[in-house]
This record gives C-alpha cells, sequence and structure tokens, in this order.
C-alpha cells in the first residue's frame, strides 16, 4: 500500500463519518447526559465492536454472516429496540424528574455505558461486509496482507475516535451551559438523538433487506 493510497483512503474515510450516525448519536445523548469523561465508555464499546467487525472480515467471516439471513436480522431488530427503549426512558424521566430531583441518571455504570456503545455498533454486522468490500480497494497485492489491513484498520479506529470525541465534547459543553429548567430539554433532546439513532438503525435494516 503507498503513501497516495492511504491518504486516499483517509479521505474516503473522512466523506463517510462527516455525517453522524446512530454511534455519533448516542455518543452526543450520553455525552450530554453523563458528561464527556463517561460517555468514553461508549465509545470504548463502539470502537470495540468495530474492530471486532474489521476482525471478521480480514478473517472471511463476512460471507457466513451474509449467509445468515435470520440471525442478521434478530441482531439488527434487537439493537434498534434497545435504543428505542433507552431513548424513551431518557426522555420520559427528564420529564418527570423535575428540577433539582436527584437524577437517576448517575447510577448508570460504565460498563452499562459501555454496552451501549458496542451494541449500536454490533446492531450493524453488515459493518463486516462493508470492511470486507472497503479494505481490498486499498490493499496492494504485492505486499503482505496483514501489515496492510493493521494499518488501514488502526487508521479507521482513530479517525472515529476522534469523531466520537468532538461529538461527544461538542454535546457535553452544551450541555454544561444549561442548568434548572433549560436542563431538561437538554436531556429530552439528548433522548431525541438517542431514539434517532434508532430509527437510523432500522431504516437501513429495511433499506439492505
Amino acid at each position: 500500500m503507498t503513501f497516495d493510497s492511504w491518504t486516499l483512503y483517509i479521505g474516503t474515510v473522512l466523506a463517510l463519518m462527516i455525517t453522524p450516525g446512530p454511534s455519533q448519536l448516542l455518543m452526543m445523548s450520553n455525552s450530554g447526559a453523563h458528561g464527556f469523561r463517561r460517555a468514553l465508555s461508549t465509545a470504548s464499546g463502539d470502537l470495540f465492536a468495530n474492530v471486532l467487525h474489521m476482525l471478521a472480515a480480514g478473517l472471511g467471516l463476512a460471507v457466513l454472516i451474509a449467509a445468515s439471513a435470520t440471525a442478521l436480522a434478530v441482531i439488527k431488530w434487537v439493537g434498534v429496540a434497545y435504543l428505542l427503549w433507552l431513548g424513551v426512558r431518557m426522555f420520559l424521566r427528564a420529564k418527570t424528574d423535575g428540577i433539582g430531583a436527584p437524577s437517576a441518571r448517575a447510577s448508570v455504570s460504565l460498563y452499562a455505558l459501555w454496552m451501549q456503545g458496542f451494541l449500536t455498533s454490533a446492531a450493524n454486522p453488515k459493518a463486516v461486509m462493508f470492511f470486507a468490500a472497503l479494505f481490498p480497494q486499498f490493499i496492494s497485492a504485492d505486499s503482505a496482507f496483514w501489515p496492510q489491513f493493521l494499518i488501514l484498520s488502526a487508521t479507521y479506529i482513530i479517525m472515529d475516535g476522534m469523531f466520537l470525541s468532538v461529538y461527544g465534547l461538542g454535546a457535553s459543553w452544551i450541555a454544561s451551559r444549561f442548568k434548572g429548567s433549560a436542563k431538561l430539554w437538554v436531556d429530552r433532546v439528548g433522548g431525541g438523538f438517542m431514539v434517532l439513532a434508532a430509527i437510523l438503525l432500522g431504516f437501513k435494516s429495511v433499506v439492505q433487506q
């Protein structure tokens, strides 16, 4: 893989990431509700799922996933339902907690936040086939496969992490500027982001069928 191929790959990934997807919306929601530092657990869960997708693509498991249409549909719709439930619950709690009431969100564990990120990314198992289709475009047959694969994978993970951080920091900064009744609307918007993430995942599932 030449340097020119690598820079073209970066441009391609940038074009794909420029529009917020379900994972970015979830990161914004959790950063606004729990703070950026705690929301980093969500980002790490998402990135870990992406690593698994990449490894599966590299090991040729995309064919197996494509062959199991039922399992694919179940995984996708479980993820959609989970995100939808989280978003509606966040919206309703923002409405009923009241101003100055102790927030139940403080009890959300880092593991739960990590699982949200992991399940959101894992709910799109066709990402395996995405990586299986994307990486060969930039891998040279004249060089060893795995070093090139690791470079492409690491580049994607770093860029994805940067995008998640930017979205998360922005949402956390905005949320920190609101107090009292305005904070309720920030929480409701966070719940709305999560519901929107579920809708996007569902839409992708319908389109890809």
